[in-house]
C-alpha cells in the first residue's frame, strides 16, 4: 500500500495559474525550445564535424547521419536536452509565475536519497536484464572505446546523460504530470497520457515491428515505473536516479543500438538489426517488463533497503 499523502500535497501545490490553456502554452514553449536547440545543435555540429575533416567529401552515410554516429557528435546531440530546462523555466515563470524548482516536488528540492537509491535499484536491475539478455543472445563484443579513452570520457557522459534523463524526467512526470494531477482526478490522464507521451518518442524506424513493439513495451513499463515512484514519494528524485541509472548502463556498460555505441564497454547484439524473431521480442519485452516489476518492488516494498516510500518529508513540507 502506498500512502498518498506526499503526491496529494504535490498535485496540489501549483498555483490558480495553473490552468489547462496555460499548460498547453507551456507545453508549446517547450517543444518550441527543444526543436530550437536540437536544431542548432545538429546543424552547427554538423558543420564543425565536416569542417574539422581532412576530406570535405562527407561520409556515406550522410554529413549529419555521420556526425551523429562520432563520440563527439553524441556527446553534442545530448546537449540538446537543455532545450527543455530553458523552457520549462520560461514557461514556469512567464506562464505559471512559479519557480522551476517548485516541479522538484513540495520541498522544492531534488531528494538526494531518492536519487540516489534510484539509481542504484535500477543498476541492480540492469545488471539482472543483460543477464537474461545474454542468456537469450550470448552475442557480445569489446566495444570500439579503449579503457583509457572511456574513463576519459566517464564523466562528461554522465554529465551529459544527466542532463537528458532530468529533462525529460522534469518535463514528463513533473511539469505535465503535475499540470495534469492539478486538474484531473482520474491517473488515466495524469499518469498514462504522460507516459503514452514518452513513450512515443521512441519509436524508431530501424527496427522490425516486433522489436519495435517489445522496445515499447519495456519503455513503456519503464515510464510507468517512474511514474509510479513520483506517485510514492511526491519528488522527482528517485524517477531522477531511475532513469540515468538505465541510461547509463547503455551508454557506457552494454550497448543494444548501434548508433549509440561509441562510449560503451561491450556491444551486444543491434536490436535495429536482422536476426531477430517474433519469439525473441516478447521475450525481450517480458524481461523488461519484469526488470521494472523488480525495481518497484525493490523501490516500493517496506522491507527493502531502497525503500523510497517511507520517506515521508515531501507529505509534511509546507508550501
Amino acid at each position: 500500500m502506498i500512502d498518498p499523502a506526499a503526491f496529494e500535497r504535490y498535485r496540489h501545490s501549483p498555483n490558480a495559474r495553473t490552468t489547462l490553456p496555460r499548460l498547453f502554452l507551456g507545453s508549446a514553449i517547450v517543444i518550441l525550445l527543444w526543436a530550437a536547440t536540437t536544431v542548432a545543435v545538429l546543424i552547427g555540429g554538423t558543420y564543425l564535424f565536416l569542417t574539422w575533416q581532412e576530406s570535405a567529401v562527407p561520409p556515406p552515410e550522410g554529413a549529419m547521419q555521420g556526425f551523429l554516429a562520432s563520440p563527439i557528435g553524441i556527446l553534442t546531440a545530448l546537449t540538446s536536452f537543455a532545450g527543455i530546462w530553458i523552457g520549462l523555466w520560461m514557461a514556469m515563470r512567464w506562464v505559471h509565475g512559479e519557480p522551476l524548482s517548485a516541479l522538484f516536488g513540495v520541498s522544492r528540492r531534488v531528494s538526494l536519497s531518492g536519487f540516489l537509491k534510484g539509481l542504484i535499484a535500477v543498476l541492480i536491475t540492469s545488471l539482472v536484464s543483460e543477464i537474461l539478455l545474454y542468456v537469450l543472445q550470448p552475442e557480445i563484443a569489446r566495444g570500439p572505446i579503449s579503457l583509457s579513452s572511456w574513463l576519459q570520457f566517464l564523466i562528461p557522459i554522465v554529465a551529459l546523460t544527466l542532463l537528458q534523463t532530468s529533462s525529460e524526467e522534469v518535463l514528463f512526470r513533473g511539469y505535465l504530470l503535475r499540470g495534469l494531477a492539478n486538474r484531473f482526478r482520474s491517473p488515466f490522464i495524469w499518469a498514462l497520457l504522460p507516459a503514452l507521451l514518452f513513450t512515443s518518442l521512441h519509436w524508431s524506424n530501424s527496427g522490425s515491428p516486433a522489436i519495435n513493439a517489445c522496445v515499447l513495451a519495456s519503455i513503456a513499463a519503464f515510464a510507468l515505473l517512474l511514474t509510479l515512484v513520483v506517485y510514492a514519494t511526491g519528488n522527482l528524485g528517485a524517477a531522477f536516479g531511475a532513469h540515468l541509472g538505465n541510461n547509463l548502463t547503455g551508454f557506457l556498460l552494454i550497448s543494444h543500438q548501434q548508433s549509440y555505441n561509441s562510449f560503451a564497454l561491450f556491444g551486444a547484439k543491434p536490436l535495429e538489426g536482422p536476426g531477430w524473431t517474433t519469439s525473441d521480442a516478447a521475450l525481450i519485452a517480458f524481461i523488461g517488463i519484469a526488470c521494472s516489476l523488480l525495481t518497484v518492488v525493490l523501490l516500493l516494498h517496506p522491507l527493502s533497503p531502497l525503500n523510497v516510500a517511507a520517506n515521508s518529508s515531501e507529505a509534511s513540507s509546507a508550501n
